[in-house]
């Protein structure tokens, strides 16, 4: 059946492939011998996060302008005044409606909604975009999300360094000195998504192509942003036109000049 969120998710789904039938107690014999692995996996993470933690770190300029809602701002006042600040470095596609945005990114910082228990550890969130602000602010209230949104339009060059945007950076915050402690890209942005955890708990998993699965599972995605679109555009995007919300970004039309 259809849902608004993707219209024709479910043509061509095969579910005739599936694990073989045991009884109870062959099952959870089989799950206990799966749970061993999945505990050390759980203990190489906090491994992997504590060493995470030990890495020494960069100093940022804390002056450097962001455009926010209320005009130019500094990477400091981003901080609101806690110590610690998660930034996702949103791709923009100027002068393309909603339809046209990135997949990948509107997967991925779309999942970030909940954000008091980050602020309960002192920590802020928020989206810094490529784009420009006024133009860019409009795909994230179509998409209904409340992240603070700044764009980094004319700061990015010095800000990444040289890298590129759909990645996450985390700093700390010193008195009115900044501090860039880890960063990560490509899959190492997955913890954003927590859609990917639950997929990988079930038996068909996230369905793309480059899983290691049984001939016969649904492997319909493949790598390439297809995985986060669904007839054309990203598949959240879905549920917010049946909500009646518009795509037109200010870029087309009377206002398509986003400079005015």
């Amino acid at each position: 059946m259809s849902t608004p969120d993707q219209p024709n998710f479910a043509r061509g789904f095969d579910a005739s492939a599936s694990p073989a039938v045991v009884d109870r107690t062959t099952w959870q014999a089989e799950l206990d011998k799966l749970l061993v692995r999945e505990k050390a996996h759980t203990r190489e993470g906090d491994a992997i996060a504590a060493a995470r933690r030990l890495l020494p770190m960069v100093e940022v300029d804390s002056s450097i302008r962001l455009l926010g809602p209320h005009g130019p701002v500094t990477l400091l006042e981003v901080f609101e005044g806690r110590q610690q600040l998660i930034v996702y470095y949103h791709m923009w596609h100027s002068g393309q409606p909603a339809s046209g945005q990135c997949e990948g990114c509107t997967f991925f910082n779309g999942q970030v909604r909940e954000q008091s228990y980050l602020h309960s550890r002192d920590v802020t969130y928020a989206t810094f975009c490529e784009g420009p602000y006024e133009e860019s602010i409009r795909y994230r209230d179509f998409m209904g999300w409340d992240v603070p949104w700044y764009s980094v339009h004319d700061s990015a060059d010095t800000l990444l360094a040289g890298r590129g945007f759909g990645m996450l950076i985390c700093y700390l915050r010193h008195g009115d000195r900044v501090f860039e402690t880890y960063w990560t890209t490509d899959r190492g942005v997955e913890v954003m998504a927590p859609s990917y955890g639950l997929l990988d708990m079930t038996v068909y998993g996230r369905q793309e192509a480059w899983e290691k699965s049984p001939a016969g599972w649904s492997q319909r995605w493949k790598n390439n942003g297809d995985q986060f679109r669904t007839d054309g555009r990203p598949t959240a995007q879905w549920s917010r036109l049946a909500a009646g919300r518009s795509d037109d970004l200010g870029t087309s039309g009377p206002h398509g000049d986003p400079n005015q």
